[in-house]
């Protein structure tokens, strides 16, 4: 399954521009790549190497700190085969701002991230090699 996942608020708590503390999601996301699941980084974030600014490669590199290898960076590198559209080809999304992912509203007022128990227990089985 290609699973496409946001970045920060997802897979970090919201300090952009800086990578925020993790929050549960480098488990999950290596036993969903274990699994044979592919996952795409499909964030906001973007490089700007003339002003120094690598948002981007600050998240890819969160991603290879973790042991957690990318098939894709902002698209599904075979949906080029078949559709010119910039949307990144999944079967699952999960990001922070979708209808129905799980969030924890931390108690200081911070925005709210994914609930990374949560999503384990509603991946269930994809979780299983």
């Amino acid at each position: 399954m290609y699973i496409v996942v946001d970045f920060d608020g997802t897979c970090v708590t919201h300090e952009y521009p800086v990578v925020g503390r993790e929050i549960g999601a480098a488990e999950v996301l290596r036993a969903l790549v274990g699994a044979g699941h592919r996952l795409i980084l499909f964030t906001m974030r973007s490089d700007n190497p003339k002003n120094g600014q690598l948002y981007l490669t600050d998240a890819v590199n969160w991603f290879r700190e973790h042991s957690i290898p990318l098939y894709g960076i902002q698209t599904n590198p075979t949906q080029r085969q078949w559709t010119t559209s910039p949307k990144a080809y999944g079967e699952l999304y999960i990001d922070d701002a979708a209808l129905g992912c799980p969030l924890v509203y931390p108690e200081d007022g911070s925005r709210p991230h994914v609930d990374w128990k949560e999503v384990k227990s509603l991946l269930g089985d994809l979780l299983i090699a």
